[in-house]
């Protein structure tokens, strides 16, 4: 029988296949279900200091090809997940990852010590440096600086005792360099990649943008190559683990980004595609795989492309 267990900065998942951040909010019902129906973890939408409307409708558009989100990092703010989470924690099944944002660099510190503070915490720490979508409001994601994303590493790390993972862009020169900045700034783990773009589509018969930001992140299948390459890259240059993300979209797919460097693989637009159906229906396709192969252990092939 196939092992699909990984070991992420020491957090145990049942198999590597993660919900992304952004595809549900940080209600426990939702969370509960997903792990049902086969997710090996869970990541919350990014959860702000203060609530933050986001952009008005229409916030999605998407086809076969590829999908585009403008929802703005839309949330209540830390209060409220806060009371949510303080529920859904102690009873969750499967590790759980907080994703959070901030405008400033302090609220990202403000907001670790809030989640820190919880008398049970969550699993691990994502730290959204790097949605491509709000640039009119807040101007260049951190994620695009050497400096900046360090600079926020070390603020989240020194607020906190969970392990932080630092969410990097694909917009950059050069997300090595970025990469190894907040490894050395006290970062335990990456998630590679956000959405690509901000790309843009309009509606040729009505004149307008299709959405109403005008632009929005790229995500699903068009993006996989370039997550595939971030990931490689990243892999040879670190020593800290990967959360390997970006169009994966069936376990073949987890299984080439693992190779290429990921220990876990987030799934988002997969889960728009085929609704709760995509977790077994990866997960079986792996573990199919595997066997195949003649591999007990999924996590033999991480980093597999990189053993010569």
């Amino acid at each position: 029988m196939t092992n699909l267990e990984v070991d992420f900065c020491g957090v145990k998942f049942r198999n590597p296949l993660v919900l992304a951040s952004g595809i549900l909010g940080v209600t426990g019902a939702s969370f509960a279900r997903t792990v049902e129906k086969g997710a090996g973890g869970i990541t919350t939408k990014s959860i702000w200091k203060n609530p933050h409307p986001g952009h008005k409708n229409p916030t999605m558009f998407g086809n076969e090809h590829y999908f585009m989100n403008a929802v703005g990092l839309s949330d209540a703010g830390i209060k409220k997940a806060v009371s949510e989470l303080g529920d859904y924690i102690p009873k969750r099944k499967a590790p759980l990852i907080v994703n959070i944002v901030g405008g400033k660099k302090s609220e990202f510190g403000d907001i670790a010590e809030a989640i820190d503070d919880l008398s049970v915490k969550p699993d691990l720490l994502e730290v959204n440096i790097s949605c491509p979508n709000v640039e009119d409001e807040l101007g260049k994601p951190f994620a695009c600086s050497v400096s900046d994303a360090a600079e926020v590493t070390k603020l989240v790390r020194s607020k906190t005792q969970i392990p932080i993972i630092l969410k990097l862009s694909p917009n950059v020169e050069d997300i090595v360099s970025i990469a190894k900045s907040v490894e050395e700034a006290g970062a335990d783990g990456i998630c590679a990649i956000n959405t690509v773009g901000p790309g843009m589509r309009w509606n040729i018969d009505l004149r307008k943008p299709i959405l109403a930001n005008k632009v929005g992140g790229v995500s699903g299948p068009a993006i996989f190559p370039i997550a595939v390459k971030c990931v490689y890259d990243i892999y040879q240059a670190v020593k800290i683990p990967i959360i390997a993300t970006g169009g994966v979209c069936t376990g073949r797919d987890a299984l080439e980004i693992m190779m290429a460097g990921g220990t876990l693989v987030g799934v988002g637009t997969a889960v728009y595609y085929d609704g709760d159906d995509f977790w077994h229906k990866a997960t079986d396709e792996i573990s199919e795989w595997l066997k195949k192969e003649g591999i007990k252990n999924l996590s033999e092939i991480i980093g597999l492309f990189h053993k010569k």
